[in-house]
């Protein structure tokens, strides 16, 4: 049974995977990115592979969404497997993404859209408009096409912001946790031990605050920029703009929404998001 790490694109997915990873798949809370292989994507080309080789239609796609996780869950022999995500909890073509019958849980992580903005610019190599644009695009689908070349992954089925926020969020069938990007931001450790508490509602996991702390620690931005910068990261995205790979930990900390957005575009994010936004006490 699936356990989904879920989330949009560029708030926080990976941090939180090797957050887990770290703690979950090491004695002490060590870290390196080979771990987050632990952690594999869904959807992804060698969960398709068995009954398409077009990955490009995302009707052809959604057709095996879940026969791709029955095979999943059969071959792991019903084990609890996590995936992280970036798609929405959707229904296209009369062809639900998950059911309760894959599912065991899942976990969403959240950001402001205004601070989102500027990663989701800086990942597609898109300007600030064409992000707003992106994110409050309804019907948002990413195709290698459009999104990336070989290395891209498979169609995903995205829409808006808060219509994302909201398809994982209103999950029927399963237990969700919603984790806030600024929640790990601010308070690392207890965002970390409210999630493990979580888990260890489906799964044995011995809570161990020593450990949660060097996990923390060993996963911190600085610490994943720094690793990057001497190992290279396979999940950066290539530049549009020169054809060379972008950091991926790019701004952390200093991605302030106050530093990069001007008056009108983040008066009309607010207004695009204002019922999620302060739902959530962004706004």
């Amino acid at each position: 049974m699936i356990i989904w790490l879920a989330s949009y694109p560029k708030s926080g997915n990976t941090w939180l995977r090797s957050l887990l990873s770290s703690y979950l798949y090491t004695d002490n809370g060590t870290f390196d990115f080979n771990l987050l292989n632990k952690i594999h994507q869904f959807p992804d080309k060698k969960y398709f592979e068995y009954f398409t080789k077009d990955f490009t239609d995302i009707k052809k796609i959604s057709d095996y969404w879940l026969a791709a996780q029955d095979r999943i869950n059969l071959l792991n022999n019903n084990k609890t497997v996590f995936f992280k995500t970036h798609s929405a909890l959707c229904t296209l073509e009369k062809n639900s993404f998950t059911n309760k019958n894959n599912t065991k849980a899942a976990i969403y992580v959240v950001r402001d859209p205004r601070n989102l903005i500027t990663s989701l610019s800086h990942h597609f190599s898109m300007s600030i408009p064409e992000s707003y644009n992106f994110i409050t695009n309804t019907n948002k689908i990413l195709t290698g096409g459009e999104w990336g070349g070989k290395n891209f992954g498979i169609s995903t089925v995205l829409g808006s912001w808060s219509n994302h926020y909201k398809s994982w969020k209103n999950i029927k069938f399963a237990p969700i946790l919603i984790i806030k990007y600024e929640e790990l931001l601010k308070d690392p450790d207890n965002t970390v031990l409210r999630t493990l508490r979580f888990l260890n509602k489906f799964i044995n996991i011995k809570i161990d605050m020593k450990k949660i702390s060097n996990t923390v620690n060993n996963c911190n931005f600085e610490v994943l920029s720094e690793m990057e910068k001497k190992q290279g990261f396979k999940e950066a995205a290539i530049s549009k703009k020169n054809n060379k790979k972008l950091n991926f930990f790019f701004l952390g900390k200093m991605n302030k929404w106050q530093n990069f957005l001007d008056i009108k575009l983040e008066k009309n994010i607010r207004n695009a998001f204002s019922k999620e936004m302060n739902e959530l006490e962004y706004i």
